[in-house]
């Protein structure tokens, strides 16, 4: 059964204070949320001094939270009101030089990371990446979504949120939820409208920072939208992570799959497997007399997922609908029409075949 607010409460009910009151009592909680196996809360001290005194109440709290039967993780940050309380913002800087590590690694909890790349820009492998994570997590997967378009972070408009996360200690960072999905993105941490202004080897830092550092938690499935092209981000994920295989996204056109092409031979010389491609901007359907037109051409994704021996996972039109529910901060596979269907097809494709 799914844990409830109601059973958490019932546990916090039994942490007191030296007067014999508990801390809900005292309406010291704030922001609980539980996301699947995971409770979140917020002990919010009346001031800085009675703050610093309150470590041994967290803990309590913490403990009685993860003895209830069904959760894994507990989360508790631990704040004060007022004037002289510290921000809940991270204290840690983002990016610099990458920490030395022996071999790939991968997030504790997260069975599997899917890379989401295409050789060129423009062909909405963003769009792709938002929506196929929204479309995993409403077939029953815990899923999570890092935006490693460092330069050109769209996820964070995409998926409706735009704030920083917290980090409790300075060191581990909190990453925020949407429609279901545990979210990551530099564009979090920096000024909106602020270019990001650095060399690889910051870059290299940044991304490490992100799968390392973050408290991910237990994830079916990470799915990382990638740049375009084949640079830092890339060889740094492929090299330094532990990649269940790569999924590409290109239009159908020539230009476009000549840089897809390139995209694929980058996961194979790196030997990440290319799990298969995505078809967008397929067709587009003229909203009023139904005819369908090839702007960008049609199939040439399909006859090249033919060509070297990976599944076509999807064809999918250009969209109007589409566009209006990325910038509008809902991806289209929320909902229910033809495109979140699409989207759940492959989604239902990537958890038969065992990839998601």
């Amino acid at each position: 059964m799914p844990i409830t607010k109601a059973q958490v409460e019932a546990a916090l009910e039994r942490v007191t204070l030296p007067d014999g009151k508990s801390i809900l009592a005292h309406d010291l909680i704030r922001a609980l949320t539980v996301e699947g196996d995971h409770v979140r809360f917020v002990i919010e001290a009346p001031n800085a001094q009675v703050a610093a005194q309150m470590a041994p109440l967290r803990d309590a709290a913490e403990q009685v939270v993860k003895s209830i039967e069904g959760v894994g993780n507990v989360t508790v940050a631990l704040t004060a009101h007022g004037p002289s309380a510290k921000p809940a913002a991270p204290s840690l800087k983002i990016g610099g030089h990458p920490k030395p590590q022996e071999g790939p690694t991968k997030p504790a909890g997260v069975q599997r990371i899917l890379a989401i790349g295409s050789g060129k820009g423009g062909v909405g492998k963003s769009t792709v990446s938002s929506n196929l994570a929204v479309a995993l997590a409403r077939a029953g997967r815990k899923v999570g979504l890092l935006d490693a378009d460092i330069y050109g972070p769209s996820q964070p408009r995409m998926m409706g949120v735009n704030k920083r996360p917290a980090s409790p200690d300075g060191k581990t960072i909190i990453p925020l939820h949407a429609h279901g999905v545990t979210l990551m993105s530099i564009g979090f941490m920096m000024e909106e409208g602020k270019a990001v202004v650095w060399r690889g080897p910051m870059l290299m830092g940044a991304l490490q920072q992100m799968l390392g550092q973050v408290e991910w938690g237990e994830l079916d499935v990470l799915l990382v939208d990638l740049p375009p092209g084949t640079g830092d981000v890339q060889l740094t994920l492929c090299t330094k992570s532990e990649l269940s295989g790569a999924i590409v996204v290109s239009t159908p056109q020539d230009v476009a799959l000549i840089d897809a092409r390139k995209a694929i031979d980058m996961f194979n010389t790196l030997k990440t497997p290319v799990l298969g491609l995505i078809e967008n901007m397929s067709m587009f359907v003229c909203p009023d007399c139904g005819a369908e037109h090839q702007i960008f051409g049609h199939g040439g994704v399909a006859a090249e997922a033919k060509k070297i021996g990976v599944p076509l996972l999807g064809s999918l039109p250009i969209d109007l609908d589409t566009r209006l529910a990325g910038d509008g901060g809902t991806p289209i596979a929320a909902g229910d029409g033809p495109m979140a269907q699409a989207y759940a097809r492959i989604a239902e494709g990537l958890i038969k075949g065992g990839m998601a």
